[in-house]
């Protein structure tokens, strides 16, 4: 029993022993990274669309696939949108799938049944009615059917949609490469909570999570952008938009979860001026982002570039986190505690960006814009 005992933990140690070695040898040849990127991806140009781009232009990352949820917009239009950039951007073989149309929950009538209990949400994303004046000019106009697509100014792609959808290739792709998939999401956390409750083990197979959402005390930005969070502080749209979705997929087992909230992203804004600086770039793109460009806090692009170079943070907190799901004046607002202090309910460890290099963080996202694109 012994000697059985002892081959069991040679076999286990040796295991081990080759599973890193294969690991450190990828990382020695310079072996790039996996990521799958799951947005919002509304468009032209945007935020959204902007951060897709900054992390394909990165060299060092190989871009699994692209899934597409509803949020800023309806899913089929951001799929659209999505398909012309990759078109422009002459990475047409990175594939797109389609993910949640609705929330897990939430709907539109609940939305407005919130509103007349708590008071008027000031950004409601794909059911926004009458768009606050933030100098979005490029937006089309508010239609209430999600599977409507209107003409897009960018043009109508040829490249088509996967017919697999968004939560079963998540799945697919964690299991086929298991610890070393980056789950990047810039959006509303519908299709993960999808692939988290078709496959238990989906978030425990990622390398981590990376997630642009949430908000804890951000210092109020001097535009138009922080008409909410001011009087609002723990609100912010990806979360609000699908609060159950968020609740499911922070509970799940990540190996680590990267979060920048609303707060550090309050200091940033994409100048006129650097899309004057990417006009006199090389990627294929630039062209693109100077005509439909809009000036906005650089919240999706933030959190592409905190997992590209982890060194533009300058301050985080580890936290225990969820996001509230009761049907109250606090309905979709982050929660936290301290570690060692939360509810005991399942709650998992968010490391959250605080505080960033600025000019460093501004450098970076331009360089990306502004490059070849890469070698493949």
């Amino acid at each position: 029993m012994k000697t059985l005992i002892g081959l069991s933990k040679l076999r286990a140690f040796l295991t081990l022993a080759l599973s890193l070695t294969l690991v450190f040898s990828a990382q020695a040849a310079g072996a790039k990274r996996k990521i799958i990127i799951d947005q919002d991806a509304f468009g032209p140009a945007s935020s959204n669309l902007q951060a897709i781009l900054m992390l394909m232009q990165a060299p060092d990352v190989e871009v699994l696939g692209i899934t597409v949820t509803s949020g800023d917009g309806w899913r089929d239009e951001e799929v659209g949108h999505l398909l012309r950039l990759l078109e422009i951007a002459g990475r047409t073989e990175i594939p797109v799938y389609a993910g949640a149309v609705f929330p897990l929950l939430n709907t539109q009538a609940r939305n407005k049944l919130w509103e007349q209990l708590y008071g008027p949400l000031y950004y409601k994303g794909a059911w926004t009615e009458v768009w606050p004046d933030q100098g979005a000019l490029q937006r089309s106009p508010y239609h209430a059917d999600p599977y409507f697509v209107p003409p897009s100014p960018a043009g109508t792609p040829k490249l088509k949609v996967q017919k697999e959808s968004a939560a079963n290739f998540l799945v697919r792709k964690v299991h086929e490469f298991p610890g070393q998939v980056t789950v990047w999401a810039g959006g509303p956390l519908s299709n993960l909570a999808v692939a988290a409750a078709l496959d238990p083990r989906f978030a425990s197979l990622a390398k981590e999570l990376v997630f642009m959402g949430g908000s804890f005390n951000p210092i109020a930005a001097d535009n138009a952008f922080a008409a909410e969070y001011v009087n609002a502080p723990r609100r912010e749209f990806n979360m609000r938009w699908d609060p159950e979705a968020a609740s499911i997929v922070l509970h799940q087992p990540w190996p680590k979860i990267l979060q920048v909230p609303v707060d550090p992203t309050t200091k940033t804004f994409f100048k006129p001026e650097f899309f004057k600086q990417i006009a006199k770039g090389k990627a294929p793109f630039d062209d693109y982002l100077v005509k439909y460009g809009q000036s906005f806090p650089m919240w999706d692009e933030l959190a592409a570039a905190v997992w590209l170079d982890p060194s533009i943070i300058t301050r985080s907190s580890t936290v225990l986190e969820d996001v509230d799901t009761s049907f109250s004046a606090s309905y979709g607002n982050t929660l936290s505690w301290a570690i060692g202090a939360g509810p005991g309910l399942g709650e998992r460890p968010v490391q959250a960006v605080l505080d960033i290099d600025l000019p460093k963080f501004e450098r970076m996202t331009i360089d990306l814009l502004s490059r070849p694109t890469p070698k493949r």
